[in-house]
């Protein structure tokens, strides 16, 4: 009759422990009933446009960048360039003045001025040079351009750079959320089970596995944060402190240009241009070589005076004035054929790399358009599987807390499945946005994306 008591207490007992536990773990179920939502951080990214908060970012990068200011430093200098050479086709004028004194011996006599000043003046220009100055103003003047869209290549790698890590820092700050709701579950269920073992000691395998899982997921959780905080230092290095939230930016890159439009916008890529100033450049510059061998013909005024003072000479003052036309016929230059041939296998060369730069693009633009396509669909069908997952994961707990079909390495299994399909539905929504900016830098730029 004793032994009956006792067995019929112990089963009470474990009941009512039962019943603690079964309140917990609803309670978990509970806090995870919005599991599926998108993940943000911060306020309702509805009243944030996470577009403007990207180009913000890149406002700050660009203003920033030192790498970039001097890039534009070369620009602006290479226009002076120009001008330079454009003041070579002006009128010149110089002033010159000396004070001297001499002596001399002629016809046995010596002749001296103890002081002696003079004054000149020279005006000039060049009339014609067979096209030399032009072709060298044209020169410069593709080297400018060449030089003002590699500032602006520099500053689409600058802003694709910076809405790739503000990407990343997205990524991660997602992450650590996930494994925290995660870190969270498991804690719900050794609450669970801390309850379930005082009074049933046969169950403390089962605490201990999922004291196991919680600190699995809390170790995710801490790796995740410093990714992220290491991106976020990258990041800081290009936009300053005070970064702003990552609302709306799992979803900001989502639409992707059709093919055929992102293969035309190519041909819009300031690297494409500035190879093709280039290629015009080198061109120009092998028209200026081989009109160094043509006449020269420029007109000149010049004028000069003397005024002494003490020796043998006394005092004595001179004046001259000349004006006049002068010629140069190059008669003999065996460099500048060679010179000018050169330059125009230059030139060659760098249209054959515009294009072959071009050729590469538009290749490289369909594998990544391939690419990204993958992920967005891979982020849809994990999205479906997620659906999934979440059901099963709670039916599992209910059955394992309830009905006692289920064991608790089933429910760690379904929990772990679930939130390792929740990381990988993350990353592949980023993967494709990734990609998308990606694309957008291969073509006309993330920059003129965002304005």
């Amino acid at each position: 009759m004793r032994a009956s008591r006792h067995s019929i207490a112990r089963a009470l007992l474990l009941l009512a422990a039962a019943g603690a536990g079964v309140d917990a773990t609803a309670r978990c179920v509970d806090e995870e009933a919005v599991a599926a939502t998108p993940v943000d951080t911060g306020a309702d990214s509805a009243a944030i446009d996470p577009r403007a908060q990207l180009a913000g970012l890149v406002r700050d990068a660009l203003d920033r960048s030192q790498a970039l200011g001097a890039a534009r430093l070369l620009a602006s200098a290479a226009l002076d360039d120009v001008e330079e050479v454009k003041a070579g086709k002006s009128v010149q004028a110089g002033l010159g003045g000396g004070l001297s004194s001499t002596a001399e011996r002629a016809g046995g006599m010596n002749i001296t001025q103890a002081l002696q000043a003079t004054a000149s003046f020279n005006v000039s220009q060049l009339l014609y040079d067979g096209g030399r100055t032009d072709r060298l103003t044209d020169w410069r003047t593709q080297l400018a351009e060449s030089a003002r869209l590699g500032a602006v290549s520099q500053q689409e790698q600058l802003a694709a750079t910076t809405v790739s890590l503000a990407l990343e820092r997205s990524r991660y700050r997602q992450h650590v959320l996930v494994y925290g709701q995660y870190a969270r579950k498991m804690a719900c269920l050794v609450e669970a089970l801390e309850t379930i073992v005082r009074a049933d000691r046969g169950r403390a395998s089962e605490l201990v596995q999922a004291r196991k899982s919680l600190q699995q997921a809390e170790l995710a959780q801490s790796q995740a944060q410093s990714q992220a905080r290491q991106v976020e230092v990258r990041l800081r290095r290009l936009v300053g402190d005070g970064l702003p939230g990552v609302q709306g930016l799992s979803t900001v890159l989502l639409q992707v240009p059709p093919l055929p439009e992102l293969v035309a916008d190519v041909e819009r890529s300031a690297d494409l241009a500035q190879l093709a100033a280039q290629a015009s450049a080198a061109e120009r510059l092998a028209q200026a070589t081989a009109a160094a061998n043509r006449p020269q013909v420029s007109w000149s005024l010049g004028g000069g005076a003397t005024a002494g003072a003490g020796g043998t000479l006394g005092q004595q003052k001179t004046g001259s004035l000349a004006v006049g036309i002068s010629i140069n016929i190059p008669l003999l230059a065996p460099g500048v054929p060679a010179a000018s041939e050169a330059a125009r296998k230059r030139a060659q060369a760098a249209l054959l790399q515009r294009e072959e730069t071009l050729e590469v693009r538009r290749y490289r633009v369909q594998e990544v358009f391939e690419q990204t396509q993958a992920s967005f669909d891979r982020a849809r069908r994990v999205g479906a599987v997620l659906r999934d997952s979440e059901q099963v994961r709670n039916f599992t707990l209910q059955q394992w807390q309830q009905l006692g079909r289920r064991s608790l390495f089933d429910v760690m299994g379904a929990e772990a499945e679930h939130y390792n399909l929740r990381v990988a539905h993350v990353n592949a929504l980023h993967d494709g946005q990734q990609l998308n900016a990606i694309l957008l830098s291969l073509g006309r730029g993330v920059g003129e994306w965002l304005r």
